[in-house]
């Protein structure tokens, strides 16, 4: 018995993309500068927060300032304060363990 190797070319070359993929291509720069825009007044509001509730949640008055300064106009300062909050609690886990 033979077996006989068949192959199907198919036309697989780039997809053009869709009107609502382009558009959200698109829109995607102006979606991040809204979005970096609205956790800058997020942040700018964490600073009625008393020093017993920042640090609830992680964070110090210095780490707002230094997130505002440590950020461009155009750059998400919630990723700052994130690493921030993320470093005190793997260093007061660190400190846990050693107790």
């Amino acid at each position: 018995m033979r077996m006989t190797d068949r192959t199907i070319e198919l036309d697989c070359g780039k997809l053009t993309p869709t009107f609502p993929q382009r558009l959200a291509a698109g829109l995607a720069p102006l979606t991040s500068l809204f979005r970096g825009f609205r956790n800058r007044m997020e942040i700018n509001a964490l600073r009625d927060l008393n020093d017993t509730q920042l640090r609830d949640i992680g964070l110090t008055r210095a780490d707002l300032t230094s997130a505002f300064l440590a950020s461009t106009f155009f750059e998400d300062p919630s990723e700052h304060l994130t690493r921030s909050a993320r470093n005190r609690w793997r260093l007061s886990l660190f400190r846990s363990h050693e107790e």
